[in-house]
């Protein structure tokens, strides 16, 4: 079992059981899903991007990424239906685990001038998203070898009915939020 997992099972479910008074500790919210997205706009001119793109979503999650296509085409991109223009990949179990651990702990707190993430990045269901300006805040990603700085969106999708319930199952699982 993950450090993570653990860490859910042991602590975050009494703390969340106590806080917000549930009958069972089958009530208390659990992160369901983490979806992490990563889009190549110069796929389009550039082939080899995509590619590179996805070698390097496979080394960060340890899962193949699913490349995206376009959903319309758009004249001013010189984008057409169906084009490749991204990847993403959907983590669940261990390895979902795995990549939360390793976003908390170690990529985040390398992020120049973090003061934490935001607070309101909730969407009203308890899911969170995330926005991650580069790649290299991940260990396994070799500066020497990256030939673009990529940004990535990271989905956090959580069983949680309100906001509240999603904020304080993420934040006792350690995720570091900003400060008021």
């Amino acid at each position: 079992m993950n450090r993570l997992n653990e860490k859910y099972v042991n602590t975050v479910v009494p703390a969340l059981v106590k806080q917000f008074n549930y009958s069972s500790v089958m009530q208390a919210p659990k992160v369901l899903k983490v979806v992490v997205n990563m889009g190549v706009g110069d796929a389009i001119a550039n082939a080899k991007a995509l590619e590179e793109a996805v070698s390097e979503m496979t080394q960060l999650t340890g899962q193949k990424p699913v490349i995206t296509k376009a959903k319309k085409s758009i004249a001013n991109f010189k984008l057409r239906e169906g084009m490749s223009i991204g990847c993403k990949v959907t983590l669940r179990g261990e390895k979902m685990y795995e990549f939360l651990d390793k976003l908390v702990n170690i990529a985040l707190p390398r992020v120049r001038d973090f003061r934490g993430v935001s607070i309101n990045a909730f969407d009203g269901r308890g899911n969170y998203t995330l926005g991650v300006k580069e790649q290299l805040i991940f260990p396994e990603i070799n500066f020497d070898k990256v030939n673009k700085v990529r940004g990535m969106d990271i989905v956090i999708v959580t069983s949680a009915n309100t906001d509240e319930e999603g904020r304080a199952l993420l934040k006792e699982l350690g995720m570091p939020f900003e400060k008021k």
